[in-house]
């Protein structure tokens, strides 16, 4: 008998995809004890979306919902996910503040970091694995899936493989855009586990539909962990429900050994706050179906969405098409990175650019020209040599880790906010988001000291991430 075990996404990427990271900490710590004695094989509950989250429209300090989590889970690991270079922010940091924020990480109650880069580039999650190990924490290193011509089944075990190779205690393949069909999944992790002798765990999004079938032939495969959200917070752009696939492995050589009885409590006290996020417009009804564009295009939802807003705040919806038809060439030109932040965001507001403007590359962002130039890290694919001269001109790109142009940052981000600190973490939380942070520690010290703060309107305010 191989048992499954399934790792809860409800504290994080389920409200992260279907809230925009909204869930306070008081909606959070009722339901964690029992959440700790369900038999997870983790509680991912921190890291992505929810820091800046927290900062930003919560009023919360991340640092706190983290330690209050910790306090109330005593026998279940915690997860985070991590960017790699970028943190939990949206460019590369240096890596004293990558190693420090590891450490506090688990000093303060992370067990598992999941930590992946957009690009796959390992130069890019090396120092990450390294301080997670050097803490005692468990690196699971991730593998972001995609589809395109040089994205075969031999370049993701090639790419798992190097994970493996830094000292990645599991792997994680990190299906973002929920594109990831069920026979093609069987093939990829049956493969991994021709050459990978760690466990391996399998992250989708019910986006196209398809999500709860990939899991079971990616189980059938040797898949030892997959990735569920409790089921009033699956489905549409969040996780596959936990508890019919529990159902359906049960009595099976892939039982779960999870309780439904158990299951089913903490499903009803997570309905009723399904039912006011939908009242309040916190969930949209449209993230919590099925999107078989996604299959279609192969760009994520939030993507998808993303480009229509942008096209009827320029009056030009009915260019929507050609945008769609030219992601895929800009795609191709930059290497054919995965569409998972921040290169989902920088291929599509490229392709935007090329299709408005009516001539390719006549208007090119700083974050484009950074991606070709290789200060995100290496491309799965080369860019062409004629799509480098067009952009960077006469400019060299960067073949070496972005991070070595990067000095040492943390005793300058101290000695910027020295008035403010009243915890260690506090100069990490303000080198990932300078001015969100800072308005955040104006708030907790208004707060301190009794004087009136306006506080933030969080259910009218849109998600950045």
């Amino acid at each position: 008998m191989r048992r499954v075990e399934i790792t809860e996404t409800a504290l994080r990427d389920a409200h992260q995809s279907l809230i925009a990271t909204r869930m306070k900490i008081e909606e959070i710590l009722p339901i964690v004890e029992k959440l700790d004695n369900i038999g997870y094989h983790s509680l991912e509950m921190w890291g992505g979306a929810t820091f800046d989250s927290c900062l930003r429209f919560l009023n919360e300090d991340p640092w706190e919902r983290l330690r209050k989590i910790r306090s109330k889970a005593k026998k279940t690991r915690l997860q985070m996910l991590l960017r790699g270079q970028n943190i939990l922010g949206y460019k590369h940091y240096a890596d004293d503040v990558v190693e420090y924020f590891v450490q506090k990480s688990i000093s303060n109650g992370i067990d598992i970091i999941r930590i992946f880069d957009a690009l796959n580039d390992p130069r890019n999650i090396e120092t990450a694995i390294k301080a997670c190990k050097k803490e005692g924490g468990h690196a699971q290193g991730a593998v972001c899936y995609t589809i395109s011509p040089v994205h075969d089944l031999q370049h993701f075990i090639n790419d798992a493989k190097k994970l493996v190779e830094m000292g990645s205690d599991s792997i994680c393949i990190k299906d973002m855009a929920g594109l990831m069909l069920p026979y093609e999944a069987y093939e990829l992790v049956k493969g991994l586990k021709e050459y990978i002798k760690v466990p391996i765990q399998l992250h989708t999004h019910y986006t196209s539909g398809v999500a709860s079938m990939t899991y079971l032939k990616g189980i059938e495969a040797g898949a030892d962990i997959v990735d569920c959200a409790i089921s009033p917070l699956s489905m549409g752009t969040s996780q596959p429900p936990t508890e019919p696939l529990v159902a359906t492995l049960k009595g099976t050589q892939y039982d779960t050994g999870l309780d439904l009885p158990l299951l089913s409590d903490i499903a009803a006290y997570f309905r009723p706050l399904r039912e006011e996020y939908l009242r309040s417009g916190l969930m949209d009804a449209k993230v919590t179906g099925v999107d078989v564009n996604a299959l279609m295009y192969q760009v994520p939802g939030g993507m998808l969405s993303n480009l229509v807003s942008q096209l009827k705040e320029a009056g030009k919806s009915d260019m929507f098409n050609e945008v769609l038809n030219e992601i895929p060439r800009v795609r191709k030109d930059f290497g054919y990175p995965p569409l998972v932040t921040p290169s989902s965001q920088i291929v599509g507001t490229q392709a935007l650019l090329n299709v408005l403007s009516g001539e390719r590359y006549k208007m090119v962002p700083n974050e484009s020209k950074a991606l070709v130039k290789g200060e995100y890290g290496k491309t799965p694919a080369p860019i062409p040599d004629e799509i480098l001269k067009l952009i960077l001109n006469d400019e060299k790109p960067i073949t070496q880790r972005p991070a070595d142009f990067i000095a040492p940052e943390l005793d300058k981000i101290r000695g910027e906010i020295k008035e403010f600190i009243e915890q260690d973490e506090d100069v990490l939380s303000y080198a990932l988001f300078p001015p969100v942070a800072k308005k955040y520690f104006e708030y907790r010290q208004a707060k301190k000291y009794g004087i009136d703060s306006e506080l933030v309107d969080y259910k009218n305010m849109t998600h950045p991430v």
